[in-house]
């Protein structure tokens, strides 16, 4: 990128709640026609292409596995190549592609199999356009999501203490707009599709995405646009490539031998704020070892301190990512398994019946009644007493999110084996209303967990890497899916082996010759094995702090919130004491400034 290249991130009358106001109405729309398709073609695959349960289960989970993947995709060009509004718009218009393919094939009967024996009846060119349709919409909804949270979180400057605390309170109205888009979705649309017709509901999703898509380009005028610069990934495997030509090489005992920009140099060539030295990782420090004193520094000879400590935040990363794997495939059976028990129970309100795929509409409700309450009641009577700007800290929110997982897939077990009990014994379905605790409980979950995640991430990611980072909670979406389909697979393969009628758990057409319970019991177990291992890794993990911040500029929020992360972090009161006793280095370089690629010179 151009030095010259104009930084427009704290231009007055742009960002805060009003440009960010856009954001919130494509998630809105967007998750509307997202979320509704996502628990209605579980059945979309069942009832019009003939796929068996298991088999229509595992598309869906592959699916949205994809979808949350491709994040990275969005992520690394917004980061890299073109600024985050634009590229929301571009794979936006891939989603709406998408999407038009999949009403088209729904509406007309030719393009859809006939019945068939076999788990997929899908052949020929309706297997083309139906597998093209779900790789574009994959494509399209993940590039949106790389991009579009760290695109409205751009819209608050951290440096600014006003700014810096509504970053939090973004977040949570980033989840409620989710939930009240998906509110809809999960009934309006999902009932047009169950009771008119499949191609109605896809119709109306296009709509809503592509109204999503001009209120955000209407928003244009208002937005902090942070221009992209060096390639994250670019920046990251140049430190292991530096560290591994100087493997040879001892680590100074002294961090103030390693290579590092000074503050005139930093502030000279719009850079990142620089990153104080931590002792994780050590060997990575290689990196920023100069061989030659008498030789110019080059990105591929000697990487700074900040930059080698970027890599080492990613790396710190990478176990919180891990423990949250399992968090999201117990989602996942919320969307497909859970759906399928529904569409088998009493779903009758007096005379109404409510359509299977709009179950989830619980877990919607009780969120979006939730964050409000969270963040205009616990977080004020939380502050109180741990002095936390945000109540409690995003690790924290993670930890009861996990926690609530294992509750709702050991009652969702208990509900399964109530629920196949009350067919036997009194010969007609139960309620659908009893899904309502594993959901509900689960809503809560993902109230916590999702949105201090997002948080999380973004706070500790450098700058140019803000997007890449976010991406990771989607990341952790992906493997959850991914996962959930392995498990079905793996399960159904050993227990066939050992099961009387030689077949798997999950494996039978009918719902009730299925044991349901025992898988849902299993990710209980699983769940909680992994929450163990989550607090290890939160506990581990050091949060990151900008070496050129003076102390006295940080505002008592932040302030209270470095020192509740450390704690979080290390349990020792000498990280609190060394945070408050780092050098104080005046700098005026804002949170909207941008890499640019400039000479690496010597600042030592």
């Amino acid at each position: 990128m151009d030095e010259s290249a104009v930084n427009t991130s704290n231009m007055d009358g742009k960002g805060g709640f009003r440009a960010a106001s856009f954001v919130f109405a494509l998630v809105s729309l967007e998750n509307m026609g997202f979320v509704a398709n996502m628990v209605n073609l579980v059945l979309y695959f069942q009832i019009q292409l003939y796929f068996h349960v298991s088999a229509a289960a595992n598309t869906v989970t592959n699916l949205m596995g994809s979808t949350f993947l491709l994040t990275i995709i969005g992520a690394f060009i917004s980061d890299t190549y073109i600024n985050r509004f634009k590229t929301t718009l571009y794979f936006g218009i891939l989603e709406i592609v998408a999407l038009v393919l999949m009403t088209i094939q729904a509406r007309y009967k030719d393009l859809e199999p006939n019945p068939c024996p076999k788990s997929s009846c899908l052949s020929g060119g309706i297997a083309i356009m139906f597998y093209a349709s779900l790789a574009l919409l994959a494509m399209g909804s993940g590039g949106v999501r790389g991009a579009l949270p760290a695109l409205g979180a751009d819209q608050f400057n951290q440096k600014d203490p006003k700014e810096s605390k509504a970053i939090a309170t973004y977040f949570n109205f980033l989840l409620l707009s989710t939930t009240l888009g998906a509110t809809i979705g999960v009934t309006v649309i999902v009932w047009v599709a169950n009771n008119k017709h499949w191609w109605p509901g896809f119709l109306i999703s296009l709509l809503a995405n592509f109204v999503g898509l001009v209120i955000l380009a209407f928003g244009s005028r208002f937005y902090r646009i942070h221009l992209p610069g060096d390639s994250p990934l670019l920046r990251v495997v140049q430190v292991i490539v530096v560290a591994m030509k100087n493997w040879r090489l001892p680590v100074p005992k002294d961090a103030g031998q390693l290579y590092e920009l000074s503050e005139k140099e930093v502030l000279a060539s719009s850079k990142d704020p620089r990153i104080q030295h931590t002792d994780q990782f050590r060997w990575l420090d290689k990196a920023a070892i100069v061989r030659n004193n008498n030789a110019e520094p080059t990105p591929w000879t000697v990487c700074t301190v900040t930059q080698v400590e970027e890599v080492k935040v990613l790396a710190r990363m990478f176990p919180i990512i891990a423990s949250t794997i399992i968090l999201n495939t117990c989602m996942a059976q919320l969307q497909t398994f859970s759906v399928t028990q529904g569409y088998f129970m009493d779903r009758y309100i007096r005379k109404f019946q409510v359509p299977a795929s709009s179950i989830p509409v619980i877990p919607l409700i009780f969120m979006s009644i939730l964050i409000p309450i969270y963040e205009y009641a616990f977080v004020p009577f939380a502050r109180k007493y741990t002095k936390h700007p945000s109540g409690i800290s995003q690790l924290q929110r993670v930890g009861v999110g996990l926690v609530l997982s294992v509750v709702s897939m050991a009652v969702a077990g208990f509900i399964e084996v109530k629920r196949k009990n009350h067919d036997t014994k009194y010969g007609k379905p139960m309620s659908v209303f009893w899904l309502s605790f594993q959901y509900g409980i689960f809503g809560i979950a993902d109230m916590f967990s999702l949105v201090g995640l997002l948080e999380f991430f973004y706070k500790e990611a450098p700058l140019g890497m803000r997007s890449l980072s976010t991406s990771f909670t989607w990341l952790s979406l992906s493997f959850g899916y991914f996962l959930s389909s392995i498990f079905v697979d793996v399960i159904n393969s050993i227990t066939k082996r050992t099961s009387h009628d030689k077949r798997g758990w999950l494996e039978a057409q009918l719902l009730d010759e299925n044991h349901l319970e025992y898988f849902f019991w299993f990710l209980a177990i699983l769940s909680l094995l992994n929450f163990f291992n989550y607090l290890y890794w939160a506990s581990w993990y050091k949060f990151k702090k900008v070496a050129d911040q003076n102390p006295s500029d940080i505002n008592d929020d932040a302030r209270v919130q470095q020192q509740a992360e450390e704690s979080l972090a290390s349990g020792t009161e000498t990280s609190r004491q060394a945070l408050l006793e780092a050098p104080k280095v005046s700098t005026n370089t804002n949170d909207g400034d941008e890499n640019a690629n400039g000479k690496h010179d010597n600042g030592n």
